[in-house]
């Protein structure tokens, strides 16, 4: 019978490695691993990428800046987060996005609760350009242009 109380440990080369949007990311514990509670991604992030504006009301998603330098933005404010810092985007939907404004590659470590977004980064590794868009819609996400904070 497996204990269901046994710590899980990931080893610094472990863990699913994706390519998500141009950024290295790495399934570190999945909802598959946590009765779909929540899952944390490590996201390794080049000079000048991040993900374009999006939303997603049934997902809370943290982020703890682990190296770099990131540029959080939603509708109302800007947050330039260095080494160390904890940014939360709680449920409700709230427009957002991030990206690495530094010379070197961010790497972020990222929890969403409910999980699911590990499932959706998976499909996404494999897809085409083209259906990027339509698996995160089907994960609750809403997109808009890269220009939106503009």
């Amino acid at each position: 019978m497996e204990n269901s109380n046994a710590i899980t440990a990931v080893g610094n080369n472990e863990g699913q490695y994706l390519l998500v949007a141009g950024s290295n990311y790495r399934i570190l514990i999945s909802g598959d691993q946590t009765n779909g509670n929540y899952a944390v991604i490590e996201m390794r992030v080049p000079p000048g990428s991040g993900p374009i504006p999006h939303a997603h009301k049934d997902v809370q998603e943290t982020f703890y800046l682990a190296e770099g330098e990131v540029e959080f933005r939603t509708e109302g404010s800007k947050y330039y987060a260095q080494k160390g810092a904890f940014i939360n985007i709680p449920r409700g939907g709230a427009i957002h996005a991030f990206k690495n404004t530094s010379d070197k590659e961010a790497t972020l470590i990222c929890t969403v609760i409910p999980a699911g977004f590990d499932s959706m980064f998976r499909e996404m590794s494999v897809a085409g350009p083209e259906e990027v868009e339509t698996i995160g819609e089907r994960y609750g996400n809403r997109f808009y242009p890269t220009d939106f904070f503009d």
